[in-house]
């Protein structure tokens, strides 16, 4: 499978984009920086991002829960 299935505005020029790809048979899911190319509307990947196995998706989930509620206890959401 190759879809994304998030896109948000990180900036002017930038956004992130969440997907789910297929790469060397492992089935990952991929959040990365695009940016548009100099001159065009053109988006382009770049390499700020992390692909990792779907399998580790309940840690990721985990992760930003901790995530969220540090920033909650912290005032900064």
């Amino acid at each position: 499978m190759d879809k994304t299935v998030a896109v948000f505005k990180k900036n002017k020029f930038q956004e992130i984009r969440v997907g789910i790809r297929e790469f060397k048979g492992n089935d990952l899911i991929d959040i990365r920086t695009w940016t548009m190319t100099q001159g065009t509307e053109e988006m382009v990947p770049t390499a700020k991002g992390v692909s990792i196995n779907v399998h580790l998706l309940d840690e990721l989930k985990k992760s930003l829960a901790v995530v969220e509620e540090t920033l909650k206890q912290n005032g900064m959401m």
